[in-house]
């Protein structure tokens, strides 16, 4: 069976860009912020427990391509299922293998495009820090900012930066990637159109600052 056969076209390189994986499960969880677990609070994750199967379809759209590919999810088992237009692998999160490798990598980028919120809570051995009132990159609009970065070994691709830009109510309107903690954005897309499904909130659409590219979530389903 052959895997993820797609060439990295400019579009697919975006996916490559925010791949990440939680450190082995012998090092120990970072210390929790009180800003963390409300952002977390205020997209569900207390409803997380009662999730047996999460399906979603990850989409980018730039300019006129489209690319996308979904997953089932089974969190209590530890099993996925990857399906894009070419390949279907299935794997084990504890056993990855050289076929499941790659679709691996892309199941931790689009689960965590998709649950980044809970991922604050979930990712283990990172640091945080805030700061308030400060101008999103994208609308201008005054808001608080987490920082999220992650160790530099370990992982698919260590050292990474996140900056989440929440308001008042915790939920997320803007957040920036920086490979490698660069001082410069390498992505900055905003957080729109959530939908609550189950008691969990999902963002299901981002878009750059000039709206030509937008990476955004279908078929989301709870069991």
């Amino acid at each position: 069976m052959r895997i993820f056969t797609e060439k990295l076209t400019p579009v697919n390189k975006i996916l490559f860009f925010i791949t990440l994986i939680s450190i082995a499960s012998c090092q120990e969880p970072a210390k929790k912020t009180p800003t963390q677990e409300a952002i977390a609070k205020a997209y569900g994750i207390d409803h997380w427990d009662k999730v047996n199967t999460l399906n979603f379809t990850f989409n980018v759209d730039r300019d006129t391509s489209h690319f996308e590919r979904t997953f089932i999810w089974e969190p209590k088992t530890k099993n996925v299922t990857y399906m894009s237009v070419t390949d279907t692998v299935s794997f084990h999160q504890d056993s990855i293998k050289r076929v499941s490798l790659i679709a691996d990598k892309t199941f931790i980028n689009d689960k965590y495009w998709l649950l980044a919120p809970f991922q604050l809570l979930w990712d283990k051995n990172v640091t945080f820090t805030e700061k308030e009132s400060v101008a999103a990159p994208i609308s201008k609009e005054t808001l608080n900012v987490l920082t999220i970065t992650y160790p530099s070994e370990g992982g698919y691709t260590p050292g990474d930066a996140y900056d989440f830009y929440y308001g008042s109510d915790f939920l997320i309107k803007e957040w920036v990637f920086r490979e490698k903690n660069s001082p410069s954005p390498s992505l900055v897309y905003t957080w729109e159109d959530t939908q609550e499904i189950a008691g969990i909130n999902f963002c299901t659409m981002h878009k750059d600052s000039t709206g030509t590219k937008k990476i955004y979530f279908t078929n989301l389903s709870v069991n």
